[in-house]
């Protein structure tokens, strides 16, 4: 059962802390580098200034069938545009009526697409930059010819659909433990001139959301933290890296997820905090992100009583989307839902009816329908019935039109191969997320002086624990990363299955045990770790994502946090591990009952 004293003590620790188309709306300045970063100087134009006479007339070229596609993000399978694998082809037919994603989006004139690698769509970066070329292509030499906006959830750490070889950099809990505004900005920097290499320049992060929850199941680590002035401070940071590269920058999920119990993925959230309560904790964040200009705001799929007691979900609410966002924070850019096939959102209203809804509440991009024929054709009927004023589509309409023109879509060469090459990827974008992953780390107790292991003697170690599913294609699971980082600092240390750990762990000087989530009682890490305990052998715990594992398990010899699992995070450890690095990581968030929000020793502590 959640601990609901827990989350009140989080609570107050929080609040303590305190010529054709495209010709036409071309934008006024010439079109943005796509290179390799450097990573010292990452100041780069905020973006380019869109003609609103310009945008206005292309609208006013569109057909209604035509303005509603621009509403419409979607999903589409397959590694190309125009040829598909056939099980991808057969996907695309029997959910949309077409056999390839080039095809839907001339059908449906579609103003985006949403990568997805259970979609098929990021294989590696070269296929990547195909696939967003050729998309392009479609959508401009078809109906209305306006380019489509290429997005996907980039956020590192424990989301990330485009892995290696790719840059990949720790996540915004791991971000929040170094407090470095100027790492964050820099690692967005850089993940975003990838992106956009890729043909990638929507990316739905930063997360926006105050996790003062530690039963919250889907956003944890994925926050910056529990003290909405921090997070306000990285989410601006990393809305003027993105921007700054050329992506626009999607600050999620309002009005804010932080403190659920419940997966909108799965269920409906309820969010219980005050009108007051919001705007102290809540609401910072998404200021300060609209202060900086983000181009996009996504919705969340979850009731929030004292912002609109009628029981709708925020993507649907009016009072929250068009009262708050639009006209108590100014937010002038494009809102866009989040998926439209979660449960969330799908539970009061049938999926015909939420499109309608949720533009009529102030959204303006419709990501990811369930049925994209049926949620198109009832956004038409509701425009041709009077409930949606064709109007209110043209608005929507413009602020996409403004977003794509902002950032050079109207007027930028395609992506292509040698864009990727000089950017993706590259060495001084591996070595800036090395530097900023080292910051991160964060040695949580250490009472018998245990690390650093002394690496210059060679000692046995054994590397054991959970291996979750690394969400960025690393080049191995973690205990196997950390066991080879480990050895290539002077150490022999060796990863085992779980089952074999404790038989394993006599004759070693100690035993890392790598945790995954661990629950508030039972499960099988409690047992590995008790039994890795009883065997007299040191052993030293690395909290993989949540730092609350150290709460809900005994006391080891020593205790770091990571907050991610990929191959720099696991450097980072191995490297403080042995004493080639200083931790400098600090909780982003209390753990209630072990340590206080701030808390982190050094190796002289």
């Amino acid at each position: 059962m959640p601990n609901h004293a827990s989350r009140r003590n989080l609570l107050a620790a929080a609040a303590a802390a305190a010529a054709t188309a495209v010709g036409a709306v071309a934008a006024t300045s010439g079109p943005a580098r796509t290179a390799a970063v450097d990573a010292r100087n990452p100041e780069e134009p905020a973006g380019r200034r869109p003609d609103p006479a310009r945008l206005r007339h292309a609208v006013d070229r569109m057909s209604l069938a035509e303005k509603v596609g621009q509403l419409f993000v979607c999903r589409a399978y397959g590694h190309s545009a125009t040829d598909p694998d056939p099980a991808d082809a057969e996907e695309n037919r029997a959910q949309f009526g077409v056999r390839t994603a080039a095809e839907l989006v001339s059908r449906y004139h579609l103003g985006g697409i949403v990568y997805f690698a259970w979609a098929h769509n990021t294989r590696t970066p070269q296929q990547i930059a195909a696939l967003s070329a050729g998309l392009q292509q479609a959508a401009l030499t078809t109906g209305s010819r306006i380019p489509l906006l290429l997005s996907t959830d980039q956020e590192h750490g424990a989301v990330a659909r485009i892995g290696k070889p790719a840059t990949l950099f720790p996540g915004a809990m791991a971000l929040g433990a170094s407090g470095s505004a100027a790492d964050a900005r820099r690692a967005a920097r850089i993940a975003g001139a990838e992106l956009a290499a890729m043909g990638i320049r929507q990316d739905y992060a930063p997360v926006a959301d105050v996790n003062v929850n530690p039963a919250n199941p889907v956003i944890g680590v994925r926050s910056f933290g529990s003290d909405p002035q921090a997070v306000a401070e990285l989410v601006a940071a990393q809305v003027r890296g993105y921007q700054g590269a050329g992506v626009a920058a999607t600050a999620k999920h309002f009005p804010g997820h932080g403190d659920t119990e419940t997966d909108s993925h799965v269920g409906l959230p309820v969010m219980r905090h005050t009108r007051a309560a919001w705007e102290e904790l809540d609401e910072p964040p998404f200021r300060a992100a609209v202060e900086a200009g983000v181009d996009a705001v996504m919705t969340a799929h979850i009731v929030f009583p004292a912002l609109d007691p009628s029981g709708d979900p925020a993507t649907l609410s009016r009072p929250i989307v068009t009262g708050i966002l639009r006209e108590r924070l100014g937010f002038r850019g494009v809102v866009v839902t989040d998926a439209l096939d979660m449960a969330g959102v799908r539970q009061k209203y049938g999926d015909d009816r939420v499109p309608v809804l949720a533009l009529l509440a102030g959204c303006d991009q419709l990501l990811n329908p369930p049925d994209l024929p049926l949620a198109h054709r009832s956004v038409m009927a509701a425009v041709a019935s009077g409930e949606l004023a064709e109007s209110r589509v043209e608005e929507s309409v413009l602020r996409i039109l403004e977003l794509k023109a902002r950032r050079g879509l109207f007027d930028e060469i395609r992506p292509s191969a040698q864009a990727v090459e000089a950017t993706v990827g590259v060495r001084g974008h591996l070595d800036a997320a090395d530097r900023i992953a080292a910051a991160t780390t964060t040695l949580l107790a250490n009472p018998g002086g245990l690390v650093p292991l002394d690496a210059g003697a060679a000692p046995r170690l054994l590397v054991t624990g959970t291996d979750p599913v690394s969400p960025t294609a690393g080049t191995g699971p973690p205990t196997v990363v950390l066991a080879r980082e480990l050895t290539a600092l002077g150490c022999r240390a060796a990863a085992v299955a779980p089952a074999r750990a404790a038989a394993a762990a006599p004759g070693h000087a100690a035993v890392l045990v790598c945790t995954y989530n661990v629950p508030e009682e039972g499960g099988t890490q409690r047992t590995l770790v008790a039994d890795l305990l009883a065997t007299g052998v040191p052993v030293i715990l690395v909290a993989l994502r949540n730092p609350y594992d150290s709460a809900r398990l005994p006391a080891c010899a020593a205790e770091l946090a990571t907050y991610s699992w990929g191959d720099a995070e696991m450097r980072a450890a191995a490297r403080v591990l042995t004493g080639a690095a200083r931790p400098e990581g600090r909780l982003p968030v209390p753990v209630p009952g072990r340590y206080p929000l701030g808390h982190g020793l050094t190796l002289d502590t």
